[in-house]
């Protein structure tokens, strides 16, 4: 037990100081840090050096070290989410939500589509390209949401509705997801089941509006008047793991976008500069670069071998046009300018852990092969990879477009 313990307080050590010098390097090329974090990921992944399974001295455990981290990652999305939640206003976020609803249901029924027929042309049969086409409409926005942050947009309106547009994304890939799973057969429950699923869903959403608005703001004001240390900051912490659970558990929606609406609730109170003060030195000090880096742990990009390579190439190539069209195109036609169209749709690009969930899902279920897995997974990896610079590039100012006096003021 001892030893165990030893490797994870070595591997997490080395998590951390890799992620940090990947970091500090992006930055130097005026890249955001997390793209760095995500390639040391990478390095130390199985891809190319796979420090669990290589370093044996270090890691003679290597498959409880895996779970370990995992989880530690998992707790690492959430508090991501739960600052991007506290950096947001709600009222502004309900004002987005019209492009948010345009933009979350295009990007999901066009990557959708269009996997599906790259799926079938390369040989997949319909349930397979089915969850292969799934994979696709699936978006996770963590790693946009940090982006953001670190360009200073999250509270514009691109961020605001990149932030609601994932939240119908997530509620309309686990509705396809479960009536998918009843089509081909797999499913309890038919149609009843597929009901259930949409009512679980409006139930936790109205519960947590409940106790969001009314509930937590109380609480709030009554744990800042006990004489607990960081009590405060303590019950911020509960919130979002309470809500993340609920979200999973009762709602069937994923656990991040509980933790999101913890913090947007949160935010509404008087105290959201402490709460973002105190939860962001928690979360970027030590679990979030755990996260980045965990993605480049679990994957294998080496799996794919032969004419597959094709097949993850178009894949891939579809996953990120899919995305920027269908989303742009709900933006666009919500009235938003062509770049702010442009600069949504690549925001909507990642699919980080949600895209990994649902590719792990279908391979358990016995729905895609092994090979179908791998090549779901350097989709993945790839368009989480490719989405902070190309956002960076996107929010960039033209070069011979002057500030304006306002501009100035404020930067």
């Amino acid at each position: 037990m001892e030893s165990d313990f030893l490797e994870f307080i070595i591997a997490v050590a080395i998590i951390l100081v890799a992620a940090k010098l990947g970091g500090f390097i992006s930055t130097r090329f005026n890249q955001p840090s997390v793209l760095g974090e995500l390639l040391v990921g990478v390095l130390l992944g199985p891809t190319a050096l796979d420090m669990l399974h290589n370093w044996g001295p270090l890691f003679p455990n290597p498959e409880l070290l895996e779970e370990l981290l995992a989880i530690m990652a998992e707790v690492g999305v959430i508090l991501l989410m739960l600052l991007a939640g506290l950096e947001l206003h709600l009222p502004d976020l309900l004002h987005a939500g019209k492009v948010s609803a345009l933009s979350g249901t295009l990007g999901v029924l066009l990557p959708l589509g269009l996997g599906y027929g790259a799926a079938v042309l390369f040989g997949a049969n319909g349930e397979q390209a089915l969850f292969l086409g799934l994979t696709l409409a699936a978006t996770s926005v963590s790693i946009s949401a940090q982006t953001l942050m670190e360009l200073n947009v999250l509270r514009s309106r691109v961020g605001l509705t990149l932030l609601g547009a994932a939240v119908f994304d997530d509620i309309l890939v686990i509705l396809v997801l479960s009536i998918t799973f009843v089509l081909v057969g797999g499913g309890a429950g038919g149609v009843s089941g597929v009901l259930l699923t949409v009512l679980n869903m409006v139930l936790y959403i109205a519960a947590a509006s409940i106790i969001g608005l009314w509930v937590l703001p109380w609480l709030a004001s009554k744990i800042d008047q006990l004489p607990i240390s960081k009590g405060l900051l303590a019950f911020v912490l509960v919130v979002a793991l309470l809500f993340a659970y609920a979200a999973e558990v009762l709602g069937g929606m994923a656990a991040i976008t509980g933790a999101f609406l913890a913090g947007l609730f949160l935010g509404r109170t008087s105290f959201r500069e402490e709460m973002e003060e105190g939860i962001s030195v928690i979360a970027y000090a030590f679990f979030v670069p755990i996260f980045f880096v965990d993605i480049g742990l679990e994957v294998n990009l080496r799996a794919i071998s032969g004419s597959a390579w094709w097949f993850a190439a178009v894949f891939t190539l579809i996953a990120i046009i899919s995305k920027i069209g269908g989303c742009g195109l709900g933006a666009k036609i919500g009235g938003f300018t062509n770049r702010e169209a442009f600069q949504l749709g690549v925001g909507m690009v990642s699919r980080g852990e949600v895209g990994l969930i649902v590719a792990a899902f279908a391979l358990a279920t016995g729905s895609i092969t092994q090979e179908h897995f791998s090549i779901a997974v350097f989709m993945v990896i790839l368009a989480t990879l490719v989405t902070p610079p190309m956002l960076r590039a996107a929010f960039a100012e033209p070069a011979n477009a002057a500030p304006t006096p306002k501009e100035t003021r404020t930067s």
